[in-house]
């Protein structure tokens, strides 16, 4: 049975033939590039691989394969790169970099096509991430211009003692799949504000993205060799890595996933003791108190999706408007059809990994009270758990999912000490009305980002990091620049008082 039928028979009933035969990709977008882009040139090999819509399973795409060859090639015109784009003026890169934002905004809609497709997210989803990625281009235009040094006051009157502030180096880049435009943006666009180049190895997934922005780099006047583009295939994921983090001329790695991955690139970069940032696993509580506004939480608990923890009091109530909200506000579709507000998983192991946790949870006594099962391909229905334990799978794996575990809880100390007990430490949120309380929770929670009464928190004006194992370094900022920045002291002897 082809994908398109499965898919009309189980997970879009109610959408005619016609409808599903219109999904797919506009072959005519002009920001639709399949080749690796190396040196400013686009660069074909000796393979590749496919690019599949994971709502329909159908291939949209062959995209070049690039090997450790091609990856060496890249660092390489990266490295070459480096010795002018740094002498460039620090208004130069700005200048750049803002008209890179502007090509973004000016093809916001062809971008969230290619996102929409790749990535399985629903068209207002999408064009949010390309409003989301532009704008670290714009925040990183600005932040170029302010990279400043220090005069520090010297103890010897015969010196003067300067802190500069210098570019690294080469930095790869390697994103992951569920924001695939914006994870590059918010390194690249920083990277390039200091004064580095870049190698981009995008999640094989979704590689159209970061071709994309290519595209766009190379218009806005981004010079050859600056934005370095290798996308390839799962199996030739590790090669690619092992040159992008063991290669002496890359100066700086800056990685997006799981915390096991994260280690084993540590590891590769430990021998060259390259410069890295890492923002890996998370888990992040979602805290209802009882003196929370309820409908408040709901909203943020939708817009969210993470796993929460409701207190006693408010359990119950809170559970009836969550499920409603989710009964009257979820569409399950693919993301270019009107309405649609939920799309598929990224691939069928994402869906696997879902039914995964919701069969653990279910057999150690949890209560599936909405959803629950997987559709055809990689769609998983919208699932509200309850009496859930710290002893499932669910409340320790990140999901990657539309699964929602609810712990139910008595005590302030209790909450926080199940939100404490991952080895991860990426986002925490929480809804309270009590000022003591949000004080005392805010700065108890072991996270690197904290969301009050707020269920979305990302914005390039703010540090994106965790703690524990959730990574290294933050991004985005006035900080995030700094960790692609070294600093040079310099001490000005042998002056006349």
């Amino acid at each position: 049975m082809s994908a398109q039928r499965l898919l009309r028979t189980r997970c879009f009933p109610r959408l005619p033939a016609a409808m599903l035969r219109r999904y797919s990709l506009d072959a005519s977008n002009p920001l639709l590039r399949t080749q690796g882009y190396v040196n400013g040139r686009w660069l074909s090999a000796a393979s590749d691989f496919p690019v599949v819509d994971p709502a329909t399973g159908d291939e949209i795409a062959r995209v070049s394969n690039c090997g450790p060859a091609e990856a060496k090639q890249a660092v390489d015109a990266a490295y070459e790169a480096f010795h002018s784009w740094k002498r460039n003026s620090a208004k130069e890169r700005s200048v750049v970099l803002r008209k890179w934002f502007d090509l973004m905004m000016l093809y916001k809609e062809e971008l969230a096509q290619i996102i929409t497709y790749e990535c399985g997210k629903p068209m207002s989803e999408s064009l949010g991430e390309v409003a989301y990625s532009a704008s670290f281009l714009e925040w990183f235009s600005e932040e170029a211009r302010r990279v400043y040094g220090d005069f520090v006051p010297s103890p010897a009157k015969d010196r003067k003692i300067l802190l500069l502030k210098q570019p690294v180096g080469v930095a790869s880049i390697i994103t992951p799949w569920n924001f695939p435009s914006a994870m590059i943006s918010r390194k690249a666009a920083a990277a390039l504000a200091a004064g580095c180049t870049v190698v981009v190895k995008p999640a094989e997934d979704t590689p159209l993205s970061a071709l994309a922005l290519a595209e766009l780099a190379e218009k806005a006047g981004v010079p050859p060799g600056v934005f370095n583009v290798v996308p390839c295939s799962r199996e030739t994921t590790p090669a690619v890595g092992e040159v992008l983090c063991t290669d002496p001329l890359v100066a700086k790695i800056s990685f997006t996933g799981s915390t096991a991955t994260g280690k084993v690139l540590l590891k590769m970069a430990a021998d060259t003791v390259k410069k890295a940032s890492m923002e890996l696993g998370g888990h992040a509580p979602f805290i209802v108190f009882d003196s929370a506004d309820v409908d408040q939480a709901v909203s943020g608990a939708m817009a969210s999706k993470f796993r929460n923890c409701g207190q006693s009091g408010i359990h119950d109530g809170f559970m009836d408007k969550l499920g409603r909200a989710m009964d009257a506000e979820l569409r399950l579709g693919h993301g270019s059809e009107p309405g649609t507000t939920q799309g598929p998983l990224i691939n069928t192991r994402a869906a696997e990994k879902v039914v995964k946790q919701i069969a653990d949870a279910v057999s150690r006594g949890a209560t599936v009270l909405k959803g629950g099962k997987r559709l055809e391909g990689s769609f998983m229905e919208p699932t509200l758990l309850s009496d859930v334990t710290t002893e499932m799978i669910c409340t320790k794996e990140e999901t990657f999912g539309p699964l929602l575990p609810v712990i139910r809880f008595n005590t302030e100390e209790e909450a926080l000490a199940i939100a404490n007990a991952s080895n991860v430490g990426l986002a925490g949120y929480f809804f309270s009305q009590d000022v003591s309380q949000i004080w005392r929770v805010m700065e108890a929670l072991e996270v690197g980002m904290v969301g009050v009464n707020e269920g979305l928190l990302s914005t390039p004006e703010a540090a994106f990091g965790g703690v524990k194992q959730s990574g290294l370094g933050v991004e985005g900022s006035k900080y995030g620049i700094d960790e692609y920045l070294e600093v040079k002291y310099m001490c000005f002897g042998g002056l006349k008082p």
